[in-house]
């Protein structure tokens, strides 16, 4: 009697881990890389801080108008009847009134500008009668109103910052009204990928017979084409186990983490699994998720090492579910889970239980509600569905079928 093992085609396998087990072995293995680099802030753009940052002074450093109007002291508020000021004084922003104001004076002020001594409350100029140099004010304000204090925002020692965050845009400016010109980051993770396959011809060369164009490469390239990531691309290797064990070792040697792709199945010409089991260790290499069960996750030397699915949209799948975050944690970020969020279905999807599977699509909004459908065609071989999407359909693994109409998560790409 014939036997079978489960194949990458079945939607069912005993001996493949979900993805919540995948990604908890992966962490498990995981620790933040050391050292630490100085790097002017306009350098830091998605870098990773390595320690935390406390706020050398106040933010703001003085009380400050919110509006334009005028400057004066709260117990001068009319509180039953309307009150004349004197106006003694204007301050504007970058140029401070110095006058001390006494009792029943008043500042002409505008936003921004240093509130002058004495004072602690705006009154907006539309709320105001302007008499020659006199103002008349209404009853109906209150003491503080429109001024923002000292150390709103931070105050020293203050943390501004923790570690393991990724610097974006608002931190450089957070950054810089501190003035701090310069932030401690981990160093960049040294990142090697390669793809794996004879039937791989390179841009610029003319495929032989039953040779394709290298997308792979150019796919991991983007997906790696991140400020705390230096890359080096190995190239296209051979299916010949010693093309595999000298560009992995090569790799090793300069690397925190190797990414390949191809060659982690079960064919005859499929050598990188069995290569790192000689040469290194691997931890796990099947996942029950759809597309990207064929994952090799493990170590050679001192370098993490994945080994991606040679299909197109496997690579993509597999890369933000399971190599972001673990590129975050070396990196020192604490792993999160990703953001999904419901919305309703109006495309009928095919599915057949076992896997959790991520489907291509294309999230838009319908007479003001958010609504998904099918991107096209969904092999994982097929790049049009994928470069048309804007999101993953993250469908269960015991689902089958989904009619149009039902809700489903999608997770943002």
């Amino acid at each position: 009697m014939l036997t079978s093992n489960p194949s990458c085609a079945d939607d069912y396998d005993p001996n493949s881990l979900t993805l919540g087990q995948a990604l908890e072995r992966i962490a498990q293995q995981l620790y933040p890389i050391d050292g630490i680099e100085q790097v002017p802030i306009r350098s830091a753009l998605q870098r990773v801080t390595a320690v935390p940052l406390l706020s050398p002074r106040n933010v703001p450093p003085h009380d400050y108008s919110m509006m334009d109007g005028y400057a004066l002291n709260g117990d001068d508020l009319p509180r039953t009847a309307p009150a004349v000021l004197k106006i003694v004084g204007t301050s504007l922003a970058g140029r401070p009134c110095l006058t001390v104001l006494g009792k029943g004076e008043c500042v002409r002020i505008f936003t921004g500008a240093v509130l002058p001594t004495g004072t602690d409350t705006v009154v907006m100029q539309e709320h105001v009668e302007v008499q020659g140099e006199n103002i008349r004010i209404a009853p109906g304000h209150q003491v503080g109103q429109h001024v923002c204090l000292v150390g709103t925002d931070f105050q020293t020692g203050q943390l501004v910052l923790p570690a393991g965050k990724y610097l974006q845009a608002a931190d450089l400016g957070l950054l810089a009204s501190l003035g701090i010109a310069e932030v401690q980051v981990k160093p960049k993770l040294q990142v090697s990928f390669l793809t794996t396959g004879d039937e791989l011809c390179s841009l610029g060369q003319l495929p032989k017979p039953g040779q394709i164009y290298d997308s792979n490469r150019y796919i991991l390239y983007g997906l790696l084409s991140q400020p705390s990531l230096n890359l080096q691309d190995r190239g296209v290797v051979a299916d010949d186990p010693q093309a595999i064990e000298n560009a992995l070792l090569q790799a090793a040697a300069h690397s925190d983490v190797i990414i390949s792709s191809g060659g982690v199945s079960v064919g005859d010409a499929d050598y990188v699994i069995e290569v790192l089991q000689r040469l290194g260790k691997v931890n796990f290499w099947k996942i029950a998720i759809k597309p990207g069960r064929p994952l090799t996750f493990g170590t050679l030397g001192k370098a993490v090492f994945f080994g991606l699915p040679g299909n197109p949209v496997a690579i993509i799948n597999t890369f933000y579910q399971l190599v972001q975050p673990a590129l975050s944690c070396l990196l020192g970020v604490p792993l999160t889970e990703p953001v999904r969020f419901k919305v309703t279905c109006v495309s009928d999807l095919r599915k057949r239980p076992g896997r959790l599977e991520f489907q291509r699509g294309i999230l838009r909004q319908e007479q003001g509600q958010w609504v998904v459908s099918s991107a096209g065609l969904q092999s994982s071989g097929v790049l049009s569905s994928m470069s048309r999407a804007n999101c993953f359909i993250v469908l269960d693994q015991d689902w089958g079928n989904v009619p149009a109409g039902s809700e489903v998560w999608v997770q943002l790409l």
